[in-house]
């Protein structure tokens, strides 16, 4: 046999024929061409270690292996081959369902969260305080008096002030108060928007002095001043969606008179002003802000500053699922920290006087309350004696019982655990629901209703999370849920070039994110709670710093006002500013970080990371080139277009936004193309020519809402969504349509569906 016969026989033998898919199923060309790089059932190989799994609809799977496989001969499989491959690869092992049947998801064991934890200790020691309520007014009260020194006697007024921020010059606050002697004291309650470190700061140039969550000890305490200090600053880690006293005292007093000549002159007028602020933990200084206040009074907050090691978010959301010696550690001293302050706080605590007769037997059953509380359940009679009773018997004296009892109590898995020991029962169901929406252990009222079997039905457990959704524990974890979904929780570093974008500092980008917040916010609690206006709503939040960067018209104190910026431009949080600045470079737009923002968070799709970090193309490199010229130039191979092939088109839309999210018609001299494309799960290529018709086509599609649910229903859970059955996720976007889009009832239906169902 020639040369020339044996090549052509081994091209007939070994090279892929290109057959009608009549003639060749799915499985028979996955196995032929794809299973030697991908592995049999799609595990893997060294090749392409990556299991094939994701969230493409056959559809799109098929249009990707069309265009990009097989790497070595791209083109080679027909339109019908490609659709029957991945109709295989679809329904065997690449789709959810398909991974579901697979390897069956599971409501898995898990410990508290790291902010679960905090929060149960701080309602654990606060059930024995009476709760606050924060109440519709905003600001604190303030409480006026004629003399240097606050005396009931002299107060001549009270109000209500937005903000401590007064700068009353030579004048006095009232024409009853002299200027040259006065105080002042502001009372009421701060509200904390996220847990961490936080820095307060009083600026006065008179006597002043801070209480906050503690009213015994100052937290800044310049009654005596000397020197010239005007600014005094105090650190404070405080916990996200919880109340803390706050309480302020100022005094104006003569300054610089002898004594003898009080009578006979009048004193030289002396300026005076005073301001409180705050700077968040990923903030900057700021007056603290009127949203953030109230009137109302609290009780003092325990607040557990231990630090934990981070909670694995590897699916996508926080899990108690690692254990390490890091947390046993921190779970320790935490205990710790917890059980001394109980002790230094026994008898406020447990009501109770040192020298009383009944004080033993009160702490005793001030401690058989506190294991009830924290295991969430009544203790049993061998709990009880082993817990409580053993320490008080074997204790010198009984703050050494009470925080032996204190420490077992908060080292136990019952209360570090979730539904451990029995089967499912009434307050396993109550225990969901404050976790799901609280992230904290349940309230009397949800005990009450598990103790006397009103946590059954769906109906009762739906009853209970409406009257949930307005305790602000839960409005803080669905206002954390919400930054999340907008990928705007990480802190990114959002400063940009300072000679391309002038006057785009610190301060104008810790408005923007209260712009967002607000915006935020004032969709989920609107009337109708409506998802749709989260991609569709004209209006943003700007106050006068940001209408002046962003050319808007408002005066330059203006609070923050809802404003159609730009005319008919923007489309909800899709083109909010700060959103458009998170996902852009220093100097230059990324329509590919936007458009994964926009795939993997709106629509929920599952896009690999990238083979090896690389750096975007420089504007400088390539002048004339616009940066959606530049990002097609660098991600049009073959290999890149798997994900970019969807990321690129969606991620073009939003090029009228420049890399501080203003507005723009021009890039680098030419025109800007916002227009792009999306292939739908049905099969459907949507041509998208700019912003406004991606919101309209994400606000209709059946793709951001489902996401949008299923990413809800992680954040409140904590479990897969598939663990509740192959159909949940359809019922539960099913429901969402129902209920008209809105945000809040999903989350009750969310609750209803998995509150009920247990490991």
């Amino acid at each position: 046999m020639t040369k020339l016969c044996r090549f052509a026989l081994m091209l007939i033998l070994f090279l892929p024929v290109r057959a009608p898919a009549s003639d060749r199923n799915g499985q028979e060309i996955y196995v032929a061409i794809c299973a030697a790089c991908h592995g049999p059932q799609g595990e893997g190989t060294k090749k392409h270690d990556k299991r094939l799994e994701g969230g493409r609809s056959v559809a799109q799977l098929a249009e990707l292996i069309r265009e990009t496989m097989p790497a070595n001969d791209v083109g080679l499989l027909s339109s019908k081959d490609a659709e029957a491959v991945a109709t295989y690869i679809h329904g065997a092992f690449y789709s959810q369902v398909a991974r579901e049947r697979n390897r069956p998801a599971r409501v898995e064991l898990a410990r508290l969260t790291v902010r679960q934890y905090r929060n149960s200790v701080a309602d654990l020691v606060g059930s024995f305080r009476w709760e606050p309520k924060f109440g519709d007014t905003r600001g604190l009260k303030g409480e006026y008096y004629a003399a240097r020194n606050i005396r009931n006697e002299k107060r001549v007024l009270e109000r209500t002030d937005p903000q401590v921020a007064f700068d009353f010059g030579t004048n006095a606050p009232s024409e009853k108060m002299e200027a040259h002697e006065f105080s002042i004291r502001w009372m009421g309650l701060v509200l904390a928007p996220e847990t961490g470190e936080y820095e307060f700061v009083v600026r006065t140039d008179h006597a002043v002095r801070l209480w906050v969550n503690d009213n015994n000890r100052p937290l800044i305490d310049a009654l005596v001043k000397s020197g010239s200090d005007n600014e005094y600053r105090a650190n404070l880690y405080l916990v996200a969606g919880r109340m803390y006293p706050v309480r302020l005292e100022y005094s104006k007093a003569k300054q610089g008179v002898d004594d003898s000549k009080k009578q006979k002159e009048k004193p030289p007028p002396v300026k005076s002003s005073i301001a409180l602020m705050w700077k968040q933990p990923q903030g900057v200084l700021e007056p603290i802000p009127a949203r953030q206040l109230s009137p109302n009074s609290a009780p003092e907050s325990f607040i557990c500053s231990t630090p934990f090691p981070p909670d694995d978010r590897s699916y996508g959301w926080e899990r108690g699922t690692t254990i390490s010696q890091e947390w046993e550690q921190a779970v320790t001293d935490a205990a710790i920290e917890t059980a001394t302050y109980v002790v230094a706080k026994l008898n406020d605590l447990a009501g109770t006087k040192d020298d009383a007769a009944d004080r033993p037997q009160k702490l005793r059953t001030f401690c058989r309350t506190f294991a009830d509380r924290a295991f969430r359940r009544p203790l049993s009679p061998e709990l009880a004696n082993s817990l409580i009773d053993k320490q008080f018997d074997a204790a010198k004296d009984p703050e050494t019982a009470v925080k032996r009892a204190v420490l077992l109590v908060l080292l136990s898995p019952r209360f570090l655990y979730r539904e451990v020991g029995g089967g499912p029962d009434a307050f396993d169901v109550a225990a969901r629901l404050s976790f799901g929406l609280w992230d904290s252990i349940p309230d009397p009222e949800l005990l009450n209703a598990a103790a006397n079997g009103r946590l059954a039905t769906k109906e009762q457990v739906t009853k209970q999370a409406e009257r949930m959704l307005d305790n602000p524990r839960a409005k803080g974890k669905l206002h954390d849920f919400l930054l999340k979904w907008a990928q705007a929780n990480h802190g990114r570093d959002l400063a940009k070039d300072a000679k391309k974008y002038p006057g785009f500092d610190a301060a104008v980008i810790a408005d923007l994110r209260v712009s967002l917040e607000l915006f935020l916010d004032d969709v989920l609690w609107s009337d109708k709670s409506d998802f749709r206006q989260l991609l569709l709503a004209e209006e943003l939040f700007l106050n006068g710093r940001l209408a002046k960067f962003y050319r808007a018209k408002l005066p330059p104190d203006a609070p923050f006002t809802k404003v159609k910026l730009d005319g008919d431009s923007r489309a909800g949080v899709l083109t909010h500013p700060y959103l458009m600045t998170s996902f852009a470079h220093s100097t230059e737009s990324s329509p590919i970080h936007r458009g994964v923002f926009l795939a993997r968070g709106v629509l929920g799709l599952s896009l690999r990371p990238p083979p090896e970090a690389v750096a975007p193309l420089a504007p400088e490199l390539h002048p004339n080139l616009t940066t959606r010229e530049r990002v097609t130039m660098q991600t049009r191979a073959t290999t890149c277009m798997t994900c970019h092939g969807i990321i690129n088109p969606l991620g073009f839309t939003l090029e009228h936004y420049d890399a501080v999210g203003r507005y723009r018609t021009q890039d680098h001299g030419k025109a800007v193309d916002t227009t792009g494309s999306y292939r739908t799960r049905a099969g459907n290529t949507v041509t998208l020519n700019n912003a406004l018709e991606l919101a309209t086509f994400l606000a209709s599609s059946e793709e951001a809402p489902e996401a949008f649910a299923e990413q809800m229903f992680h954040h409140l859970v904590q479990q897969s969504v598939r663990a509740y059955g192959p159909t949940k996720l359809d019922d539960l976007r099913n429901s969402f349509a129902a209920n008209g889009f809105n945000m809040r009832k999903l989350a009750v239906e969310i609750m209803a569906a998995s509150a009920l169902r247990g490991r």
